[in-house]
């Protein structure tokens, strides 16, 4: 007996527990490496001014990290039924398990987790994922679960989201996923572009693309909701039914559009009622400058050639 691409054929594998997805992973290691990198340098800031650019830094990478997390999340419709159901093909061995659906912007996981996990021998814990983003294909994906001998309940639910399906439901979320993605990169572009305004600083259009990246985000969640809230087929397993509700990638995108429009909102109302006071808000030198440039305080100059030249009195005094 051979070994086969790193198996042993003819023997049953060993299944894995379900997995972190390592796009967004890097994703959080990024935002989470350069929110260290700043409250490191965050004693050099002395005053109160410590703890403004605290709040200011830390929410803008939250805004930021939440925008791109979303788009490797599997969390936008979710759903979990408990089946008692045939396990595999050509078996009448039946089992009890959850089967669970996430569906995100770029394919499905499905799982299924026994219960008990250790049954007919053998440990019941499948993640399995199905992708449709740009250089993948759901049907190549779908066959090799196939060839694998995957479960019945995996098989069947990921036999709805195949294009040949007559539920249309992976033309349904792929449209969904390919709108609200495009959408949210349109948000973290202007989120950048916010960012930059504010710290040169010009506070209107900072606040101003700040609105824009909460409308884009805000955008991208009514897409979903939606395209993928047409009732096209229910889902069942026996005399289960399988339904699905919006996730926590939904929720916290819609949360982070509204906290993109009040920040904008509340930046460019106070640009025209207190400009003075939203200037010295976002930039805390710039009240020092101010007292420099009325004239607060004269600036003396001594000559130190006064006795070379025998003018014990001369000083040169200058105001600003």
């Amino acid at each position: 007996m051979t070994l086969w691409d790193g198996v042993l054929p003819f023997y049953p594998q060993p299944r894995h527990a379900a997995g972190f997805s390592v796009p967004l992973l890097i994703v959080i290691l990024v935002f989470l490496t350069l929110a260290v990198s700043f409250l490191l340098i965050l004693p050099g800031i002395r005053g109160h001014s410590r703890w403004f650019w605290l709040v200011r830094v830390l929410l803008s990478l939250f805004i930021g990290a939440e925008i791109v997390a979303v788009h490797f999340s599997a969390e936008w419709s979710v759903g979990r039924v408990s089946i008692d159901t045939s396990y595999k093909a050509f078996s009448a061995a039946r089992i009890r398990a959850h089967l669970g659906l996430h569906v995100g912007l770029e394919g499905i996981n499905i799982t299924l987790k026994g219960s008990p996990v250790q049954q007919l021998n053998e440990t019941i814990n499948y993640n399995e994922q199905f992708s449709w983003r740009l250089g993948k294909d759901y049907v190549e994906e779908y066959e090799e679960a196939l060839e694998k001998g995957l479960p019945d309940p995996v098989l069947y639910l990921a036999e709805k989201f195949t294009v040949s399906s007559p539920c249309g439901l992976y033309r349904q979320y792929r449209l969904a996923g390919r709108y609200a993605s495009a959408l949210l990169w349109v948000a973290f572009c202007l989120w950048l572009l916010s960012n930059l305004l504010f710290s040169m600083p010009v506070p209107l259009y900072g606040g101003l693309m700040l609105l824009a990246t909460g409308a884009f985000a805000l955008f991208s969640v009514f897409v979903f909701a939606s395209i993928s809230s047409v009732p096209l087929c229910r889902i069942r397993l026996g005399s289960s039914a399988l339904t699905t509700h919006y996730g926590a990638a939904f929720w916290v995108t819609l949360a982070t559009g509204v906290l993109c429009l009040l920040l904008g909102g509340a930046v460019v109302s106070l640009h025209y009622t207190l400009p003075s006071a939203l200037r010295s808000f976002l930039d805390r030198s710039v009240k020092d400058r101010g007292n420099q440039e009325r004239g607060g305080s004269p600036l003396n100059f001594n000559n130190p050639l006064h006795k070379k030249f025998e003018a014990s009195d001369l000083t040169i005094s200058t105001h600003l």
